[in-house]
């Protein structure tokens, strides 16, 4: 009984395979559309928002003190 479930697993990728051929797109050409307007002000949002991300790092780990006010 095992050897035949292991016969069918083995053989199913390979029965189908010939039936998936005739509906295979990989032979297909695709074209691609124009797109205008897709940036967000030319990425430049994306600089602007690590530079904010910079600064508030350095603030934070300049003002980071963790010492006590008592010896």
């Amino acid at each position: 009984m095992t050897a035949l479930a292991a016969a069918s697993l083995i053989a199913a990728p390979a029965m189908a395979q010939g039936n998936a051929a005739k509906l295979s797109v990989a032979n297909a050409s695709r074209a691609g559309a124009e797109v205008k307007g897709n940036e967000f002000l030319g990425g430049s949002v994306l600089l602007i928002a690590l530079a904010v991300a910079a600064v508030v790092v350095g603030v934070i780990v300049l003002t980071d003190d963790d010492d006590p006010a008592s010896p």
